[in-house]
């Protein structure tokens, strides 16, 4: 599988955590479902904006591409977003690049002009639009800003740069054609065809990369070798949009994963991005956030349960025979477990469902949280909670990546600043909530439960007394 990196000339942006964060669970469900994956994302280390930014800063590039990497590694480290097997660096291929360029002009798909190398798009018509099912006329304005002008020494607008010649103040390198840089698309035919050769199964990306990208790599990849398809299966994620409007710093609705993390978990925030399929896009804005939020914590809370529970000294017995039919609690509950599970897989299995998935998820752990408040003997309760722990590890852990290790799910938690400044006021009326509860007095334990969620306070009550969290 090979994953269209970022061009790292600036921080990475809630759009790149999408994106990686679908090609991450796709690597998650392949593995876990069996194949042997070889995951393969590049960094494009030289552009026109990386070379636009660096001279912006009065900075080096190679210095900007680094720091800028390091930050990329952080951000998705911290997103829990497993690392690829490889990342090559499109500067170290500029000889494959240069090589396969050369190859294109000697069977007449490309030629040389005062600008550069030129792909000729009516050297292969049969391939034209083969990816998009598009003119390429048509989709020219969605082409995310990568098409330039019409170009005088093109023979034809549509024909995209090889190589692009040297210009004042920018770094080259020699080639047959005098010093210059690669183009953008070439880098990604070079680097792929390294590692899997003149075919591979996957090939993934944001959707504004189907073209003019990814058309371009079909046709000099196809051309090159002789070999179509150069790619088996095409995957593309949607885009992210804030408040229904595309994320542009023109609008000040721009968010890098930083600022994100700033104000938000990192966990609710992979929530809030998995919890939908990788084609479609998302609306981000705060009640998608604070629904994320809400239902991560149903997860850890019923996970931590069960660890605790779990760390009882006691005999593991067996359980029941899962039986969905059964008059025993205990045997329907986990019949009802085993179908989540079994519907998780068929979500993941049906092009990456990780919205079905992640509600398959919820399910269960509503499931597990009403047996684990059950009545059952001590024994029973051990044994369910060490199935619980497994069930969601194998699904929400590994799968989603949405569990911490059971070390950091144990551990004491830092207090919520928000719940310290109203837990004096929260505890004195729970206080009086169950004093008007024991009095029968309901119209005024209403009145307190208002006065609560008001506050934005959850009560649960449960048989050791009320517990509450904050919205």
């Amino acid at each position: 599988m090979y994953v269209c990196g970022v061009t790292v000339y600036d921080r990475c942006h809630l759009g790149h955590a999408r994106c990686y964060l679908a090609f991450d669970l796709i690597h998650r469900w392949l593995e876990a479902s069996g194949f042997d994956v070889h995951y393969v994302q590049n960094f494009t280390d030289i552009d026109d904006k990386i070379i636009h930014r660096a001279n912006e800063l009065g900075g080096d590039w190679k210095q900007l591409v680094d720091e800028n990497i390091a930050t990329y590694y952080e951000d998705m480290d911290a997103l829990n977003i497993l690392r690829a097997d490889d990342y090559p660096r499109c500067t170290d291929y500029v000889d494959d690049m240069i090589r396969i360029t050369q190859d294109l002009i000697d069977k007449g798909h490309a030629y040389q002009t005062e600008e550069g190398v030129y792909f000729h798009i009516d050297s292969a018509p049969e391939k034209y639009g083969t990816l998009t099912g598009q003119n390429i006329e048509a989709v020219r304005s969605g082409a995310g800003g990568r098409v330039g002008a019409t170009g005088s020494a093109k023979k034809d607008h549509k024909d995209f740069a090889l190589w692009k010649a040297a210009k004042p103040g920018e770094p080259t390198w020699e080639s047959p054609w005098g010093p210059g840089r690669p183009g953008w698309h070439i880098e990604c035919t070079a680097m792929s065809m390294d590692y899997f050769g003149a075919q591979f199964d996957i090939h993934g990306g944001g959707h504004d990369l189907r073209f003019p990208h990814h058309e371009a790599e079909i046709f000099q990849g196809e051309c090159h070798t002789g070999c179509s398809p150069v790619v088996h299966h095409w995957l593309h994620n949607g885009f992210v949009n804030i408040d229904g409007e595309k994320m542009s710093k023109s609008l000040g609705n721009f968010w890098t994963i930083r600022d994100i993390l700033e104000k938000v978990d990192a966990m609710v925030l992979r929530f809030s991005l998995i919890n939908a399929h990788y084609r479609s896009p998302i609306d981000m804005n705060e009640t998608i956030l604070k629904d994320a939020e809400r239902n991560y914590n149903r997860v850890l809370e019923a996970y931590v349960r069960a660890l605790n529970i779990s760390h009882t000294q006691m005999t593991l017995v067996d359980l029941p025979h899962a039986d969905i039919t059964s008059q025993q609690p205990l045997s329907r509950s986990l019949a009802m477990l085993e179908k989540m599970g079994e519907g998780f897989a068929q979500a993941m299995d049906d092009d990456f469902n990780s919205r079905e998935a992640v509600a398959k998820v919820l399910g269960a752990v509503r499931e597990i949280s009403k047996t684990l408040d059950s009545d059952l003997d001590q024994a029973d309760l051990h044994a369910f909670a060490h199935y619980a722990i497994d069930w969601l590890e194998e699904t929400a852990g590994k799968v989603l990546g949405i569990l911490p290790s059971r070390e950091m799910a144990l551990a004491e938690p830092e207090e919520d600043p928000r719940r310290a400044e109203v837990a004096d006021a929260v505890e004195l009326l729970l206080v009086a909530r169950g004093e008007a509860r024991a009095a029968k007095d309901w119209s005024k334990a209403d009145e307190i439960r208002d006065e609560l969620k008001a506050m934005g306070v959850v009560v649960k009550d449960t048989p050791e007394g009320p517990s509450w969290t904050l919205e």
